[in-house]
């Protein structure tokens, strides 16, 4: 398979993500149907993280297995578990940190008492009220965002086996691989917007989350078919894997204040299992 046309497969493997992204611009949705959408993208992004973490341990167990045949030294497993704990790190803490930084750079709005004291709301009051709405609106899309982030790192890494394996002349492989990551990234598009609640993005705004999220696949696919580096997969496979769990967190807290717990995990289930059927495809042309 020539670069032009992997390029171009890859391309639309990683963009298929914006079939899921025009949900989040629906309006009236209920809160039961918000709290299910988001549970659903954290059943697709439990999967995502164990996708990334199965696939840095076998590039470790890989080093491991050479390192116990004598053909490699033992500082290079040493050094690829060192890049693993940095990504990991970087990803969860590291997103974290930047976030709180983020945040307290906002002030916080003045809670308003009810009663018939506050019936009638000052200028400074109102002034202040929209400030925190659009504080919480703001914190939503920055939620979303960094799951577009963690989607993009996790893309990326897909997109460098299909670069692998084209450029191996393994054109039956990179062809299930760009069909089944093509799927597999439509049910991405949902994890971005499910956590969203009731905030309604711009149109812009989800060009720019689908960019985020499904270009990397496109670039990936560029890279693998130039060049394969285990520790340039392992360290987004990292990043990737820290940050999913870092999001899943957020959302989990987010959400519990809704209630419908029952109802939530079973939409969890279902995004998981989603995840594991569009995997399927992959699996079975050998990826």
């Amino acid at each position: 398979m020539g670069f032009t046309e992997t390029v171009g497969l890859g391309a639309i493997a990683g963009f298929t993500i914006y079939l899921g992204l025009p949900l989040g611009r629906i309006r009236r949705i209920s809160e039961r149907s918000r709290v299910g959408l988001a549970m659903f993208s954290v059943g697709i992004l439990a999967f995502i993280f164990m996708d990334v973490t199965k696939h840095g341990e076998e590039i470790l167990e890989t080093a491991l297995t050479h390192f116990k045949a004598h053909t490699t030294g033992f500082g290079h497993v040493l050094g690829l578990f060192a890049l693993l704990a940095v990504g990991f790190t970087v990803g969860t803490a590291g997103i974290s940190a930047v976030e709180r930084r983020l945040r307290s750079r906002r002030s916080a709005p003045a809670p308003i008492a009810g009663g018939e004291a506050a019936a009638v709301l000052s200028a400074e009051q109102v002034a202040r009220a929209q400030e925190g709405a659009e504080d919480a609106r703001q914190r939503a899309l920055q939620t979303g965002m960094v799951i577009a982030m963690a989607i993009g790192l996790h893309n990326f890494a897909e997109g460098l086996a299909i670069g692998v394996s084209a450029k191996a002349g393994a054109v039956g492989l990179a062809t299930v691989l760009i069909i089944g990551f093509g799927l597999h990234n439509a049910t991405e598009g949902f994890g971005i917007v499910g956590p969203l609640g009731g905030v309604r993005p711009s149109w812009s705004w989800l060009g720019v989350a689908g960019l985020v999220g499904g270009g990397p696949t496109f670039l990936g696919t560029i890279v693998g078919y130039q060049v394969h580096s285990s520790p340039l997969e392992l360290l987004f496979y990292a990043l990737a894997g820290g940050a999913i769990l870092y999001v899943i967190g957020e959302i989990w807290t987010g959400m519990r204040r809704y209630g419908y717990k029952t109802f939530g995990l079973y939409l969890a289930a279902a995004g998981f299992l989603a995840g594991v059927a569009t995997d399927l495809v992959v699996s079975y042309g050998g990826g």
